[in-house]
């Protein structure tokens, strides 16, 4: 039963979500994107996945492949969508009306961000009955790490899209200024093969990229290769840098169109 403080606040988050959703059905170009992009990805990355000797790091190729689409569904599907949403809905004055309401900004960006979370989560899960199902990955060991590694994952992708929206000047450009996160998180996050493959030193410095906790925890939870003290460890990780980007996003998000 919600509080009767609560329930106004979850009744115009549901409205600021429903109406989010319409304007993000007719931008096919998004759409297209977070849609197709983390569906297809993963399976571009299958041949590098056999190259490598995953067994000896107990780590099976259907697990990889699921870690990398929850992986490609946090870039696409949440982060690049919502910058652009972010973008958008500024440089046409919709967040400055919607600020002259009742909305709080949190409440703002938050029920911006729900359709592009909502749709990473229904991709995730899909996927992982797909990998489950169709390349015989076995369920989950630890399947509340992968949850946990879920959670974490879309709540700093979209703080992550919010904070790029603030240096974001027009929505064409957010297709660059998204580049580098995406990039980085591709290579070093453990998204396109595992941190585990990679030399020590190496994979220590990219245990500490933003999305980083949040993919070893995905995939720790598939394998259960992690101990309480490394899981631990990595949702702390997880937990400093979502802080960290909501500081950030209260302190320099910019409501107003950039001129």
């Amino acid at each position: 039963m919600s509080s009767p403080a609560l329930a106004p606040s979850v009744r115009r988050l549901r409205a600021l979500a429903r109406a989010e959703l319409t304007l993000l059905a007719r931008n096919r170009g998004v759409v297209f994107t977070a849609l197709l992009v983390p569906l297809g990805l993963p399976f571009s990355v299958r041949p590098a996945l056999d190259q490598l000797d995953l067994e000896k790091k107990g780590i099976s190729v259907g697990a990889s492949m699921f870690t990398a689409a929850v992986g490609f569904a946090f870039l696409f599907a949440v982060y690049s969508s919502l910058v652009n949403a972010y973008v958008a809905r500024r440089e046409e004055l919709v967040l400055k009306r919607l600020r002259t309401g009742e909305l709080t900004d949190t409440e703002i960006l938050t029920g911006t961000a729900l359709p592009a979370v909502t749709l990473g989560l229904a991709q995730a899960l899909v996927l992982g009955i797909g990998c489950a199902v169709l390349l015989n990955a076995g369920a989950p060991e630890a399947p509340y790490l992968t949850l946990l590694g879920l959670a974490a994952g879309l709540v700093l992708s979209a703080a992550l899209a919010a904070l790029t929206a603030s240096v974001t000047r027009t929505v064409e450009s957010g297709q660059v200024t998204g580049l580098p996160l995406v990039f980085v998180s591709m290579m070093g996050s453990g998204i396109m093969f595992p941190t585990e493959v990679m030399p020590e030193k190496l994979a220590s410095v990219c245990e500490l990229l933003p999305l980083s906790p949040a993919i070893r925890l995905v995939r720790a939870g598939w394998t259960g290769g992690l101990s309480a003290y490394e899981a631990f460890g990595a949702l702390a990780t997880a937990l400093a840098w979502t802080a960290v980007a909501v500081f950030a996003v209260r302190r320099w998000f910019r409501w107003e169109p950039r001129r």
